[in-house]
């Protein structure tokens, strides 16, 4: 991956000012685009540099099939993707400039939300999920650092969609497979085609480590960790959290089943089970 500095201060039409944060493939940078004189965010992939030569064509195509179909989603609690596109070698998304911080930052035992407040915004993490489903689009990615929550509005919105499948299928040079499988479903980390149940199982791993500030499933190696996460049962989640009602432990449990068929039928069921839990908080 480039050095901030190596980056053009322009790409494609967008003017860089600062750079937000990086991941294992992208950079993540405040722009402006002065077509319109908007504030963008712009998440910029380095293919070049991260693929091997003979993976450069397919994974750029994959980019801006994925980027694109994330595109004609349009929902609250989605962040919106304004354009993608291609400038010396690096494709982009640029995407609105969302204010809050992640859920990442709420995924500690110091830093833990109030259990209603994680299971309302999980609630429409869900519903988001539900209307992306409904659109062929299946996030693949899910985890709090995907999960901006604004405390001022008390929302959520998602973020990345249409990065997943580029970042699970592209090796870097080295010829290590990018991303970590904590949050991913057992027929995720099986390299088997997923739906929209494998987006409930990581929100499953989400909520279990929001309550808690503990992942579900551990191994001393991803390896170890990829056998805990198929074949073995989580804690369950009243015994690190026992002011948690039987209701939460039940969706846990059941976002968490080992094969499809054990979860919810559809994002928006386990939505409705979030929201039934969080009102008995009341």
């Amino acid at each position: 991956m480039k050095n901030a500095s190596d980056f053009p201060r322009v790409l494609g039409r967008y003017e860089l000012a600062a750079e937000l944060g990086k991941g294992a493939m992208a950079r993540v940078f405040l722009a402006r685009d002065p077509r319109i004189n908007r504030e963008v965010a712009i998440k910029a992939f380095d293919l070049a540099n991260e693929c091997a030569p003979d993976e450069l064509d397919g994974a750029r195509a994959r980019f801006l099939r994925e980027a694109e179909a994330a595109g004609r989603l349009n929902h609250p609690n989605i962040v919106t993707i304004y354009d993608v596109g291609e400038s010396d070698g690096i494709v982009y998304i640029a995407m609105e400039l969302v204010a809050g911080r992640r859920l990442s930052d709420y995924a500690s035992a110091e830093s833990l939300l109030p259990p209603r407040r994680v299971l309302e915004l999980l609630a429409a993490a869900a519903e988001a999920l539900h209307y992306a489903h409904g659109r062929g689009v299946v996030h693949r990615d899910i985890k709090p650092a995907n999960i901006m929550y604004d405390s001022l509005s008390n929302t959520v919105k998602l973020t990345d969609f249409g990065t997943a499948r580029l970042m699970d299928s592209t090796k870097t040079r080295a010829g290590i497979v990018l991303g970590t499988p904590s949050y991913m479903s057992p027929e995720q980390l099986e390299g088997r085609n997923v739906n929209g149940h494998t987006d409930l199982f990581s929100l499953g791993v989400t909520l279990f480590q929001l309550l808690t500030g503990e992942l579900p499933f551990r191994g001393a190696s991803m390896t170890d960790l990829m056998f805990v996460i198929a074949n073995e049962p989580h804690k369950p989640i009243g015994s690190l959290r026992a002011d948690l009602p039987d209701a939460v432990g039940a969706i846990v449990d059941r976002a968490l089943a080992k094969t499809p068929a054990g979860r919810y039928a559809d994002a928006a069921e386990m939505a409705r089970a979030m929201r039934d839990a969080a009102a008995a908080f009341a």
